[in-house]
């Protein structure tokens, strides 16, 4: 007799649904675990023994065999544990193999029996929903799959609850959803000196998700502007709340099975790998660059980087998402993020001060920027200097708008490029927010007045626009005409635009 439980394997976000198939038969006694598995699952056998002790199980004293199927497709992770114990159970005739074959189950198993919590249950509720099969987990990550909501789950804190749910003994109740996670608290933009430039640039980046990189020597206060942008941009709709939940789930980034709605802000150091940005590592997990999908990236001390890490980001800013390709695996993730990247002028960061400059002015400066490459300038909407702030100016009241008015204004540009794109393309990976919009798109939405168009015209020549530049000045544009409450782009909004690409020392 050969019994069948089923879970899943993970490929990026996406999962796939796996037959763990136990065969009990003669032959020399023993355990094993086939079909691609890797340390953890074949560690397993010894796991679901000492869990079977605890119950006062015995396993016979005959050949055990499990196959993972598909056998060609690597098994990594605690969480096949649970259904490898099952599979065995009911090929031991303990356990009906009917009440396994309309479910998925994941879960560790400690050493007297307790299911301990495994990174993946969201997504892992989204497959058996796809196959229409219940859930069976522990009982921590219960309250985070019964987000789906579209089937049944079952959170148990132990094996002997799961044998008793699967024999009718005493089933289980469904598992709740989680509370949706409270957000962190950010400073408000009141309470930065001076800096209205940089202000103004990070509610244009917030109401159209554009790239920004702000250049200005130590204490200018980039780090506090960037940790406040987060305040300015709107709550996640809930299919990205899902999304994001869906790649920090796999990351074991969710707490007591609360979903955020708030946007994600990551800041990696400037000694962080390229695994551990763009993703890779044991079982090509998900990068930086994926945990802030739909959020905001900040790369503080940008130039530090490695320069492999740095062009690295290149080709997801353009698809919004990035391919981990391995020898032993091929994984896509998501990742439409918002980049703010932070730098000093040069490595001392006093270019601009005659009396603490060193005596290489100007050549340190370009140096040290010319370390970010031209393509990658290139892809940067919005460009600024941030100067000191004087002695006077921290004695100043507070000034400008709050966060919570700024915010307002950022949720009317936003509702604004919803309705204007609803009308263009509906579908998933259509354009949510003016960074997005393909250059064909423009065309219709943000072409610019006759003066407009003159003044970009002549703009590009003299900078040296590339075609990329080119759009990218036109969906600038067409935020601030969102956040002018403008339905077409003027020469002005042109003009503001174009200020935002005016190169630095380094010629970028």
């Amino acid at each position: 007799m050969v019994a069948i439980a089923y879970t899943v394997a993970f490929e990026g976000v996406e999962g796939r649904l796996v037959e763990v198939q136990c065969s009990v038969g003669a032959g020399l006694p023993g355990f094993a675990i086939v079909g691609l598995p890797d340390k953890a699952v074949s560690e397993a056998r010894e796991r679901v023994r000492a869990a079977f002790g605890a119950l006062s199980i015995a396993l016979p004293s005959k050949r055990i065999t499990v196959n993972l199927s598909p056998a060609d497709l690597p098994k990594e992770g605690s969480h096949f544990d649970l259904p490898i114990a099952l599979a065995v159970l009911a090929a031991l005739e303990l356990v009906p193999a009917e009440s396994l074959s309309e479910t998925v189950a994941l879960g560790e198993l400690a050493l007297d029996g307790r299911l301990v919590p495994v990174a993946g249950a969201l997504p892992a509720a989204m497959t058996a929903a796809e196959d229409d099969r219940a859930l069976i987990c522990p009982a921590v990550s219960g309250a985070e799959a019964a987000w789906i909501g579209a089937i049944p789950v079952f959170a148990a804190a132990h094996l002997r609850q799961v044998l008793d749910h699967l024999t009718e003994r005493t089933p289980l109740a469904r598992a709740r959803p989680g509370e949706v996670a409270a957000p962190p608290r950010h400073g408000d933009l009141q309470d930065v000196k001076g800096q209205e430039r940089a202000k103004r640039a990070l509610e244009i980046a917030a109401a159209g998700r554009h790239h920004l990189l702000m250049v200005g020597p130590p204490g200018a206060g980039k780090s506090m502007l960037a940790a406040r942008l987060p305040g300015l941009m709107p709550p996640l709709t809930p299919a990205e709340a899902l999304e994001t939940s869906m790649i920090h789930s796999l990351a074991g980034l969710l707490k007591n099975g609360g979903i955020p709605r708030h946007v994600p802000y990551r800041d990696p150091h400037h000694t962080a790998s390229m695994a551990a940005i763009v993703g890779g590592g044991r079982g090509a997990q998900p990068g930086e660059i994926s945990l802030a999908h739909n959020g905001v990236l900040f790369m503080d001390e940008f130039p530090e980087f490695s320069r492999q890490v740095l062009d690295t980001l290149r080709q997801p800013i353009e698809t919004g998402e990035i391919v981990v390709a391995r020898a032993n695996a091929h994984v896509r993730y998501p990742s439409r993020f918002l980049l703010v990247a932070a730098a000093n002028p040069c490595r001392c960061g006093h270019l601009a001060d005659p009396a603490r400059a060193c005596a290489r002015v100007p050549v340190c400066g370009e140096d040290y920027l010319g370390k970010v490459s031209g393509p990658l300038m290139d892809r940067f909407d919005l460009r600024i200097e941030v100067p000191a702030v004087s002695l006077d100016d921290l004695d100043l009241p507070p000034a400008g708008d709050s966060s919570a008015r700024i915010a307002a204004r950022v949720a009317d540009a936003r509702d604004r490029q919803t309705a204007r794109f609803a009308s263009f393309d509906p579908g998933p990976r259509g354009p949510r927010c003016n960074s997005e919009t393909p250059p064909a798109l423009l065309e219709h939405v943000a072409q610019p007045d006759a003066e407009g168009r003159d003044l970009i015209r002549r703009a590009a020549d003299r900078l040296g626009l590339t075609a990329r530049g080119y759009h990218r000045v036109l969906r600038t544009a067409r935020t601030i005409a969102d956040l002018d409450e403008s339905t077409n782009v003027h020469a002005n909004h042109i003009a503001e635009a174009l200020s935002y690409r005016l190169p630095f020392i380094a010629g970028g």
